[in-house]
């Protein structure tokens, strides 16, 4: 079998809490990592106590923190103590990555910011996720992802023209972050093998707010390039017509016709060629003056037959066609089943029953990356960790009780 740990033996201290970090930490666990989980003593990540099920927060294991933190390991530390520091400083001189998430500034109050830790281990890669970054006149704002959201303008785009903002319907901000940290952790992984910077690890600062508009490069190139300020469009392609989402006899249907031959090919698949000859649709810029003209008439033709007809109908003539579907129905699709996207865990302690939790979006080798473990309880490895660095037993009781674990 083919390789699909490509990071295996890298070790990876994850000081985050609710989304954007451990969402990070995923990624790496399931590329192979071995993340150890650095939390606070009886608390915990604050997404332990988050999500749908209220018996499930007050047990310290949340909806919210099992979605990412399968396979990792946690340990508990008081690092406002200084035997929480020095337990730190141990772990991170056997760690090849730290990420954090805390307000710029945080770490280095505790004194163990990167310029202290990269004394202790001069070839770590220390990862600091933030709303606006490690500098300029925003780093010291709280950050949440609708705050984000609103900040970066994807709020102004989303919903329909002339009517009220709408936020994206799950933490993108938070979730673009953690994937943008992922990517440069690898990449720094990898420069630092091929003996990039004489091997030393390296400082990385992930602006949640950049990383979202970084992935907006159409709609901002548009502004920047051609003066053209972005708007809402609510359902529709603003760079085409027919290409939106279009009623139908028993829900909605996505139609993506960017092409000419595809908007002439849902003529033909609805029984409307004279459309295709019509003056107000003959070209693209045609079309997108006369949209909401052209939605009404193929709408009245798509209402006639349910969504699976269509579907099935413009796939087979060429036409990218898809259903609108629930999430339940998303998670539900074979195609899902069959990709290894859902991994189900056992009897999971602290849980007390099956859980089952979304691995990533990628496969590496025809294969889905996992991990064997799942989400830990509080404090599940801190007598392996702790003696793993030299503790005793005796010195690790005495750490709980005293409050440092």
């Amino acid at each position: 079998m083919q390789n699909t740990k490509p990071l295996h033996g890298i070790t990876v201290l994850d000081l985050t809490n609710v989304l954007a970090g451990p969402f990070c930490c995923h990624q790496l666990a399931h590329l192979g990592a071995t993340v150890i989980k650095v939390e606070a003593p009886g608390r915990g990540d604050l997404a332990r106590q988050l999500g749908a099920d209220g018996a499930l927060n007050e047990k310290l294991m949340g909806v919210s923190f099992l979605a990412q933190n399968a396979g990792k390991k946690s340990v508990t530390l008081n690092l406002k103590d200084p035997r929480g520091k020095d337990i730190l400083k141990k772990l991170v001189k056997q760690a090849d990555v730290l990420v954090e998430n805390f307000r710029p500034g945080v770490m280095d109050r505790l004194e163990l910011g990167y310029d202290v830790l990269a004394k202790v281990n001069p070839a770590l890669i220390y990862c600091a996720i933030s709303g606006f970054g490690q500098s300029g006149p925003m780093k010291k704002l709280p950050a949440y992802d609708q705050i984000v959201q609103g900040l970066s303008g994807i709020m102004t785009i989303t919903g329909e023209e002339d009517q009220q903002t709408y936020r994206v319907g799950y933490p993108v901000a938070d979730t673009i972050g953690g994937l943008t940290a992922a990517c440069a952790i690898s990449s720094a992984i990898a420069g630092r093998a091929l003996g990039n910077n004489d091997g030393k690890g390296s400082f990385i600062d992930i602006s949640m707010l950049e990383s979202v508009i970084a992935t907006m490069g159409w709609v901002v190139s548009n502004f920047l390039i051609a003066g053209q300020k972005p708007t809402a469009n609510g359902n529709d392609n603003f760079t085409s017509s027919p290409s939106g989402t279009f009623r139908t006899q028993d829900g909605q249907i996505n139609i993506a016709a960017n092409k000419q031959e595809q908007f002439e090919a849902v003529c033909d698949v609805l029984d409307v060629p004279d459309l295709k000859a019509d003056a107000k649709f003959l070209t693209r810029s045609d079309r997108l003056a006369n949209r909401a003209v052209l939605a009404g008439l193929l709408e009245d033709a798509l209402q006639t037959r349910p969504t699976d007809h269509w579907v099935s109908a413009f796939n087979a003539a060429g036409v990218p066609a898809g259903a609108v579907l629930t999430v339940p129905q998303a998670l539900s699709l074979p195609q899902i089943a069959d990709r290894g996207m859902i991994a189900d865990f056992a009897e999971v302690p602290g849980v007390e029953r099956d859980i089952r939790v979304l691995r990533t979006g990628m496969k590496l080798n025809g294969e889905a990356p996992s991990v064997d473990a799942p989400p830990p309880v509080l404090g599940q490895d801190n007598i392996d960790i702790l003696s793993g660095l030299g503790f005793s037993e005796g010195e690790i009781d005495m750490l709980k009780s005293e409050g440092v674990l």
